[in-house]
Parts: structure tokens; C-alpha cells; sequence
């Protein structure tokens, strides 16, 4: 079992592996999101253009999806030698239902000047496994192996694997079946319980300095509901070498 097979060039068909948790019958956005990153790598490579590096993921979220065939398409929004904005777009029935825009940037030698202000995080072998399936509903949220350390409700820190691959029978990038796994952070500490209040986010942008190493994608994530219908999901993404960047997810709110 995958998240999605392909069906076509540009078609993909979702399985039962990641139906959502606020709705089954829908997607869990999250694997989504890791087909575009393959999308918008698979694209660059076919130009000739491995010489540069996703650096910054910035997702709309326009609706919700069913668990059905969807279509995804690229476009250079704006072309150079050594920075490159890419646009994807991962549509339902002609409908879009997923805006993705990347920077991509050619690496340089930085070594000398390599630091990061970012902590560090227990690993994944430091931290109690824990059942997200007590929590949420749907296929998707029972593919993740979780390991975390809940400080209070709605702030932790988090690992997160699945041994269900993006595609079917295709290879992905690192980045990419790392980000098939991001968006799961806005559930793992939970600030109020999902059955009284809704909080599905509507974006999520990620900035990484640095390539993906390893399996496990790790959070320290601190939730946050404002007083007028806006939460936020902020976490600095962590692999096993390290904080890799940081991520947002804004929130509505729907008690």
C-alpha cells in the first residue's frame, strides 16, 4: 500500500492509506503535500536543473479533497541561474485544491560559516511511543509511528515516520517523503479536543536550510488559539542530524 499510485503522466490516484481525519472521506492533506514537493523535483530534474535545491515550501490549502484521482501541474513562475521560483498546483475534477510555491536556490560552499541558534530535541529512541489513533480518526493517521514528549496541551516534541511509501512502485526524494509528514504537526498536541472544537489549517510554509537526512521527521511544535477565530501551529522541523528549519500552519478556529 501507498498514499498514491500513478495513474497517468500527471494523475494520481489516493488510497484508502490516507484518508483524513476530520472527514474519512476525504484526503489527509498531508501526503498531498509530499506529491508536490516530487511534482516540483521530478520537473527540475526533467529541465536540467539538479544543480538547485528546494529551500522553501509554501503551501495554500484551497479545500478539501476526496479520496479520489487528483492532477498536479508546474510551472516556473520565475526562471534564473541560481534562484528559481516554482509554482504547483494539485487539482480534483479541474478544480484546484492545493497551491504550492518553492523557491529553489544553488547551494554554495557555507561550511566556515555553519551554525544555528535552533535546539536540539531528545531523538526518536529518547521518547515514549504514542497512539495518535487515540485522538484522531482515518487511514493516514494510522500509518504514523509516533514518539513524543507532551510538555502540556498544545505544546510537544515529536517524531514521525510511516513505513507507507508517497508512490507506488516510483522513488521520491528524501525531501519529499519527509514532507508527505508535515502537516501531521498540527495534531499531535492538541489544545482542545478535535470532537469540541475544529482547528484544520488553511497554509503551510516551511523553510529549510539545509538536505533531509533519515526517516524520522521530528517537531517542536507549540500550538496557539487567539481570541477571535485564528489559531497557529509553529514548529522547527528537526531529522536525525539536526534542526532542519522551521514551519506554520495558520488555524481557523471553529468551536
Amino acid at each position: 500500500m501507498a498514499y498514491f499510485v500513478r495513474t497517468g503522466p500527471t494523475r494520481f490516484l489516493a488510497t484508502d492509506a490516507l484518508s483524513g481525519a476530520w472527514d474519512q472521506a476525504t484526503q489527509h492533506i498531508a501526503p498531498a503535500l509530499g506529491l508536490l514537493v516530487h511534482a516540483v523535483e521530478t520537473d527540475r530534474d526533467r529541465r536540467g536543473r539538479a544543480d538547485v535545491v528546494v529551500s522553501r515550501l509554501s503551501y495554500d490549502i484551497l479545500g478539501t479533497i476526496p479520496v479520489d484521482e487528483v492532477d498536479v501541474s508546474v510551472d516556473v513562475v520565475r526562471p534564473g541561474r541560481t534562484i528559481e521560483l516554482v509554482e504547483a498546483t494539485l487539482s480534483h475534477a479541474g478544480r484546484p485544491a492545493v497551491l504550492l510555491r518553492a523557491w529553489l536556490l544553488q547551494p554554495a560552499g557555507t561550511e566556515a560559516i555553519t551554525g544555528t541558534s535552533l535546539e536540539p530535541i531528545p531523538g526518536p529512541d529518547d521518547l515514549a511511543a504514542w497512539d495518535p489513533t487515540t485522538v484522531w480518526p482515518g487511514g493516514f493517521i494510522a500509518t504514523a509511528q509516533v514518539r513524543r514528549r507532551e510538555i502540556e496541551p498544545g505544546r510537544a516534541a515529536f517524531w514521525v515516520r510511516s513505513e507507507v511509501p508517497l508512490l507506488a512502485d516510483e522513488p521520491v526524494s528524501r525531501l519529499a517523503s519527509a514532507a508527505r509528514l508535515f502537516d501531521i504537526a498540527n495534531g499531535m498536541s492538541v489544545r482542545a479536543d478535535p470532537n469540541v472544537v475544529a482547528f484544520p489549517n488553511v497554509d503551510l510554509t516551511a523553510h529549510l536550510t539545509r538536505p533531509w537526512h533519515g526517516e524520522w521527521v521530528g517537531f517542536d511544535t507549540s500550538v496557539t488559539f487567539g481570541a477571535d477565530g485564528v489559531g497557529l501551529t509553529s514548529s522547527v522541523l528537526h531529522d536525525v542530524a539536526g534542526p532542519v528549519g522551521t514551519m506554520a500552519q495558520i488555524l481557523t478556529l471553529r468551536p
